[in-house]
């Protein structure tokens, strides 16, 4: 199974689930907002996206990623308009029979998502001005 929301407020988290007898790993991912973006420090993150499309974008990657990893279901929630600093803008939940594979399939959703999801963040500083926020590396 996959779920796929965009949020516009606080992420809820997707809830444990004890009753899967047959995955012996639950992944759960959050990306939360840190202190400085590029050497400056900062006050939050603003996200912004394509409407419809980046949604879309998500589950394309989710399904991709089903389909390449033996991974059961994949969950995620994207945040967008103001994060401040320390809380989650993304969470995922992956599980899979074994953690290895669950693993591989959550880096590979992120990279993907951070290349292919029309989804832009911009940075604001102390004094309320905002910059454009690039992900540069590759983990």
């Amino acid at each position: 199974m996959i779920k796929i929301e965009i949020v516009n407020g606080p992420v809820v988290p997707f809830l444990s689930d004890d009753s899967r007898q047959h995955d012996g790993a639950e992944l759960i991912f959050n990306g939360r907002v840190r202190v400085t973006e590029h050497g400056k420090n900062i006050v939050a993150l603003e996200y912004e996206q394509y409407e419809g499309m980046a949604e879309s974008e998500l589950k394309q990657i989710a399904k991709a990623a089903v389909k390449k990893f033996p991974i059961h279901d994949l969950f995620c929630r994207h945040r967008i308009g103001r994060v401040s600093v320390g809380e989650t803008s993304l969470h995922i939940v992956i599980w899979s029979k074994h953690r290895l594979e669950g693993i591989d399939a959550l880096s590979w959703f992120i990279m993907e998502l951070k290349k292919r999801v029309p989804i832009w963040k911009w940075a604001i500083l102390e004094d309320g001005s905002r910059i454009p926020s690039k992900c540069d590396h590759e983990h």
